[in-house]
């Protein structure tokens, strides 16, 4: 498998690390520095683009992978209302593949299941109140976290009494609660709760390293080359949503 990488942090150095080992070939790794100097050699050798980077470099390169034909793996967080589903309309125009996932660990997807399931039992449930934590290390930049959007929009969908969320303590009974810590180096951890007057409902998960997540992106990108259409983890994992 032959792998562009698309940001060069702590996720895109892992990433390359993990692939490296694994046998497959880093063609290049966009990053601020080198940007302007991706070769057009670049496009044409790669099997797939992986990216986790910020926005603004994922609205410029993205285009222009899905454009040659090459499918694209993305995990950025932090998108304004119509970016994802512009990268969307342009994987469906060129014909080839965009996987999108806000979290590519295996164990966070099998969770993202269990918070949709619950949400379902929850919301004929009376007496219960719904909120979420997550915490992660200080050096990262949104708030809250991709995942923890992705788990309030599971809950909203199916919670009639949350019309929204909010990234702060609340007190009225419309707002979907979502508290963000910044701790040391703490790969990622969330906490949902239903709680009543009596007792509380906990969905938990932690990671205990990006290992987890740089493997599912790895896993995800292998299973999307030579595939058309979008997707998501789900699809990869073989979960099927009710």
């Amino acid at each position: 498998m032959k792998i562009v990488l698309l940001g060069y942090g702590r996720m895109g150095h892992l990433i390359e690390k993990l692939a490296r080992e694994t046998g497959y070939e880093v063609l290049s790794a966009i990053h601020t520095a080198n940007a302007e100097k991706i070769r057009a050699h670049t496009y044409e050798e790669a099997e797939v683009l992986i990216d986790f980077s910020l926005p603004d470099a994922a609205l410029q390169f993205i285009p222009r992978f899905l454009k040659a034909g090459v499918p694209v793996v993305s995990g950025t967080t932090g998108w304004k209302d119509g970016e994802l589903d512009y990268l969307k309309k342009v994987a469906a125009e060129e014909h080839t593949a965009l996987l999108y996932a806000p979290n590519f660990s295996v164990g966070v997807n099998v969770f993202f299941a269990l918070n949709e399931y619950l949400a379902e039992i929850m919301q004929n449930v009376e007496g219960y109140d719904v909120s979420l934590e997550e915490t992660h290390h200080i050096h990262k930049k949104d708030a809250p976290s991709g995942t923890a959007r992705a788990l309030a929009e599971q809950i909203l969908a199916r919670n009639k009494k949350k019309m929204r969320w909010v990234n702060s303590k609340s007190e009225r009974p419309e707002e979907l609660e979502i508290i963000s810590k910044r701790e040391d180096e703490i790969p990622g951890t969330h906490v949902i709760s239903y709680q009543s007057d009596y007792d509380r409902i906990t969905l938990w998960h932690e990671a205990f390293s990006r290992e987890g997540f740089a493997r599912g992106a790895l896993l995800a990108a292998r299973w999307i080359i030579g595939k058309e259409g979008i997707f998501t983890m789900n699809d990869v994992l073989g979960i099927k949503k009710k």
